[in-house]
């Protein structure tokens, strides 16, 4: 089955119901530096923290999207080292109105090409690691919550 873009699906689904609350599925990577420290990519449209990863599109898996989206959000091009949970607590309220609760499927990444994005694009404002414990103002308490599974899934895993 031949993927749709996902801009257009959400575009067509909201042309639909508008602002209402919808469910979304999303994928999103754990990279970890030599330090211990995890990347997050500032965000254009709320101004905070999040994993770098995304939407599915229609047809795609949830690993697929994680290292789609991972190249987009933040030019490092990973491959899938481990499934680390699913969450599916938690809702994105974006500042269009828009209300999403995401299903989010999380990984353990790892680099295997690419480099940093050195600019802006429409989606990141900047990248940085942070250590776990000093993050900074992050998207949802879904991400706070895989933020704090992969933490521990890694610290399993010594």
């Amino acid at each position: 089955m031949e993927a749709i873009k996902m801009a257009d699906y959400v575009h067509e689904i909201r042309k639909l119901v508008g602002h209402r609350p919808i469910i979304l599925n999303t994928a999103a990577g754990i990279l970890v530096n030599e330090n211990g420290e995890v990347l997050l990519n500032e965000r254009v449209d709320t101004h905070n923290w999040s994993l770098p990863g995304g939407y599915l599109e229609y047809g795609e898996t949830y690993a697929q999207a994680c290292v789609r989206e991972y190249e987009e959000d933040s030019g490092v091009k990973v491959a899938i080292k481990a499934r680390i949970d699913i969450f599916d607590v938690g809702d994105v309220h974006y500042p269009n109105g828009d209300v999403t609760q995401t299903i989010s499927g999380l990984f353990l990444v790892e680099q295997v090409g690419g480099q940093l994005l050195q600019s802006k694009t429409d989606e990141t404002l900047s990248l940085a690691y942070f250590p776990f414990n000093e993050l900074p103002p992050l998207l949802n308490q879904q991400t706070a919550d895989m933020l704090a599974a992969a933490d521990k899934f890694m610290n399993a895993r010594k």
